[in-house]
């Protein structure tokens, strides 16, 4: 793969992204790569980007549509794609619910959650890292803040896989069936939120779900397809990119020993050890605008209407920002990484992200001494957008 002409669904890339990234970087940092869009690698073009109002994500939805020939998705756009004034009053909405404060309430009971799904795992000695403990733990926690049936977990699995992989359309061919699944699996989702709304609204709860339908009939604070949308984000966002936080921050360590045998010494570390797994190989590798006017950006000019992509996992490892990149470090000082994003598009699940993290990897790492990879080439899922394991083979 050459530099600028590179493949992002190439396995190279899909398997170890960071070597591409140096070069991009050093030979042509901002760039329109040959599918079209505009490349941002240096971590001060990425946050420049980032916290630009002039550069929206409104426009993306139209912008697929146009090039696919499919329309804006039925249940309307989330918080995620829309900007102000739209995208204030929907953050608002929800952002109660996240704030630091409240996430540390949850501390116990996401404690109580890990020690069983290791109690449940222990006596074989072994395990999917990924399927018996990254994805049940925040699916479980993210299912009951929001109010949906924690047994229902297997119904939508698939569902919010499509939907995710759906993030790297814009790069795909028109005709990949990968545009259709995701349109189909937002359909479905979409469906069984209707049911379960529809059961809160006779029975309300003390749910964030309940709290929705609460605004939505107040009449003028949420519209029945923004409920909808704010319901499929909310369920897919809020356990997608922490399944990825714990099986890549774990494969990290396991790789890096001396990592690992320093944080069983010093547990105290965890805090900053997920905020430079997070920096290291983070669960979300890039994201997307569409600048309103013409914008320059590390001394070039991207025009109005075109496709700009920054690459937060490119801007996590620039050496301008982080001394030696490439190092795994847990006690990294000045560590800021931007693997939650930026600007007013910031994670809004980043509390609960964190703290999601630091319970499972601190405890996984300290209850499983002797934790061992089963496997010497892990798998990851195909997707530009999340990076994130389809399975993590343990022994323990």
């Amino acid at each position: 793969m050459g530099a600028t002409h590179f493949n992002p669904m190439h396995p190279d890339f899909i398997d170890d992204p960071y070597p591409t990234y140096h070069r991009l970087r050093a030979e042509d940092p901002v760039h329109q790569n040959p599918l079209g869009f505009w490349v941002l690698t240096r971590y001060e073009d990425v946050v420049a980007a980032l916290r630009d109002p002039r550069l929206g994500k409104e426009a993306i939805a139209s912008f697929v549509a146009a090039r696919f020939g499919t329309p804006v998705p039925a249940v309307g756009l989330s918080m995620l794609d829309r900007d102000p004034p739209d995208h204030t009053r929907l953050r608002g909405l929800v952002s109660k619910a996240f704030t630091p404060r409240v996430v540390e309430g949850l501390r116990p009971h996401v404690q109580r959650i890990v020690d069983g799904l290791l109690a449940g795992v222990e006596g074989a000695h072994a395990m999917d890292l990924i399927e018996e403990f990254a994805y049940p733990l925040p699916v479980i926690v993210i299912c009951q803040m929001l109010g949906v049936p924690v047994e229902d977990r297997d119904q939508f699995r698939q569902w919010g896989l499509d939907i995710a992989r759906g993030l790297d359309t814009i790069m795909l061919p028109p005709d990949s069936e990968v545009g259709r699944r995701s349109t189909a699996a937002r359909g479905a989702l979409a469906g069984y939120f209707r049911a379960l709304i529809a059961e809160r609204r006779a029975a309300p709860r003390g749910d964030l779900l309940s709290d929705l339908i609460a605004a939505e009939e107040a009449g003028d604070k949420l519209s029945v397809d923004e409920l909808l949308a704010t319901c499929i984000l909310l369920l897919v966002a809020g356990h997608e990119t922490t399944v990825n936080l714990i099986g890549n921050g774990t494969l990290a360590l396991l790789r890096h020993p001396d990592q690992l045998r320093r944080l069983r010494a010093d547990p105290g570390l965890i805090g900053s050890a997920v905020e430079e797994l997070l920096r290291y190989d983070g669960p979300v590798q890039r994201t997307a605008r569409i600048p309103s006017e013409d914008v320059t950006i590390g001394g070039r000019t991207i025009p109005k209407g075109e496709l700009v992509m920054p690459f937060i996992g490119a801007a996590d490892r620039d050496p301008a920002q982080f001394p030696d990149p490439d190092r795994l470090d847990i006690g990294r000082t000045d560590n800021r990484h931007i693997a939650f994003g930026w600007g007013i598009h910031f994670c809004l699940g980043a509390p609960l992200a964190r703290l999601e993290g630091q319970i499972a990897i601190g405890t996984l790492v300290q209850r499983l001494p002797r934790l061992a990879l089963a496997t010497d080439r892990p798998e990851h899922r195909l997707s530009l957008t999340l990076r994130g394991l389809s399975s993590l083979p343990v022994s323990f």
